[in-house]
């Protein structure tokens, strides 16, 4: 049994928490929303009034938290108040989940390192559900040391635990990833509307494409088309799962990114754009699945 602090509790972080007090660990939880904090108190963790009395004694402090400037913010301090790398003991180690930048990740793991505190970056695909589930897949940036030490950690929360690298490696995976997920579901919702505008069914084009070289996973796992999957968002007016407002985030990570390398991205910028006005139409907390509503004839 390890000693784990969690800091960030949202959609994502509350269910990875509950799956390290399942798998019999000790969970001092934080965050800012009460609710929160109790559904994961409710299954055996331990509450904590501040993010600092979260660390105390922790082997381990696990966070997810909403964006770099947060994790930057908690780690080393913002507007004069100290951060976590006052708290934290000698030794422990800490496993960045957030989706953020790789220079705040490098930035945070070089600092954290003058006192003797080890980093990863180890940001998460597969959803809400995987995280319910207990079947993430995890792409960790650090040392080889430091990677072995959080395997068993991380496989309390998840099936797939990738070494991208070094430090900041796991933050650029998650954006490649994330940037292919978007186009992904962006060509498959035309796909779908261009059949359903020409009088197919949406579910036996579905079963084609899927059967043949459109298949993808937003079509096979996540189809965004409305009645044609039972348990995924579309069939649930796309409540739950990955927020619009998240993934235009991440796409302006991986655009960011993209500048810094000069690398060519014209598929991945469409997509951030096609989120962005999907969002400020006022979608940004409907799954991003909702991306096919776009192309709906009005």
């Amino acid at each position: 049994m390890a000693t784990i602090a969690f800091i960030g509790l949202g959609n994502m972080g509350g269910p990875m928490a509950i799956n390290l007090v399942k798998a019999g660990h000790d969970v001092c939880v934080f965050d800012l929303s009460p609710e929160a904090v109790a559904s994961v108190v409710e299954q055996g963790g331990r509450k904590a009034d501040t993010a600092m009395a979260s660390v105390n004694n922790a082997e381990f402090i696990v966070s997810m938290l909403p964006a770099g400037k947060h994790v930057e913010g908690v780690y080393l301090g913002a507007d004069g108040s100290a951060g976590l790398i006052e708290h934290i003991g000698e030794g422990s180690l800490v496993i960045d989940s957030s989706t953020i930048d790789a220079a705040t990740s490098q930035k945070v793991a070089s600092q954290l390192a003058v006192k003797g505190i080890e980093f990863i970056d180890a940001p998460v695909s597969g959803g809400v559900g995987g995280a319910k589930a207990g079947t993430l897949s995890f792409m960790v940036g650090g040392s080889d040391n430091c990677f072995e030490r959080a395997k068993p950690i991380l496989e309390c929360m998840g099936k797939n635990i990738f070494h991208a690298g070094d430090h900041g490696a796991g933050q650029i995976a998650k954006v490649c990833n994330n940037m292919l997920l978007s186009v992904l579901m962006v060509g498959t919702s035309e796909a779908l509307q261009l059949g359903v505008d020409n009088g197919l069914d949406p579910k036996v084009l579905s079963d084609i494409m899927s059967k043949s070289s459109g298949s993808n996973w937003t079509l096979d796992v996540y189809n965004p088309c409305p009645n044609v999957m039972e348990n995924v968002p579309s069939s649930n007016n796309y409540e739950g799962g990955f927020m619009v407002d998240l993934m235009a985030k991440d796409l302006g990570l991986a655009m960011d990114t993209a500048v810094t390398s000069r690398s060519s991205t014209p598929m991945g910028a469409l997509a951030r754009s096609l989120y962005a006005m999907h969002s400020t139409a006022g979608n940004g907390a409907k799954d991003f699945s909702s991306i096919y509503n776009l192309f709906k004839k009005s």
